[in-house]
C-alpha cells in the first residue's frame, strides 16, 4: 500500500519561501509520476507541479511557473516543492500524489494515491 506524507507547510509573509517535502513508501520502484496539487477553501483541487514518469521532466501550472520548483530524489523516495516569491493567492492545503500515467497529467483523477496534505498560508 502506497503511503505519502507531506511536510514543510506553515505561515509565511508574501514574498517569502517554503519548501514542501513528500515522503513515499510502499512503492516497489521509482517508476511513477508525481504531482503536487493544492486546494483553497471553497475551490476545487488544482494542479501545481509534476514530474513525469518516463523522462522525469518537471512541468508546472502557469500560475507558479518561474516561482516553484519540483524535484525528486529516487534514492530516498522523496519529492520536494520549493516555493519562492509566495503570494497570498498561494494559500491552500498542498497535497502530493502519485500516478502511473505515462503522460504529464494535470488531472487529479489520474493520480491514485494521495497524502494527507500540508497547510500553506501566505499573509499579505
Amino acid at each position: 500500500q502506497v503511503q505519502l506524507v507531506e511536510s514543510g507547510g506553515g505561515l509565511v509573509q508574501a514574498g517569502g519561501s517554503l519548501r514542501l517535502s513528500c515522503a513515499a513508501s510502499g512503492l516497489t520502484s521509482s517508476n511513477y509520476a508525481v504531482g503536487w496539487f493544492r486546494q483553497a477553501p471553497g475551490k476545487e483541487r488544482e494542479f501545481v507541479a509534476g514530474i513525469t514518469r518516463s523522462t522525469g521532466n518537471p512541468y508546472y501550472a502557469d500560475s507558479v511557473k518561474g516561482r516553484f520548483t519540483i524535484s525528486r530524489d529516487n534514492a530516498k523516495n522523496t519529492v520536494s516543492l520549493q516555493m519562492n516569491s509566495l503570494k497570498p493567492g498561494d494559500t491552500a492545503v498542498y497535497y502530493c500524489a502519485v500516478s502511473m500515467s505515462l503522460y504529464p497529467s494535470r488531472r487529479p483523477q489520474d493520480f491514485g494515491s494521495w497524502g494527507q496534505g500540508t497547510q500553506v498560508t501566505v499573509s499579505s
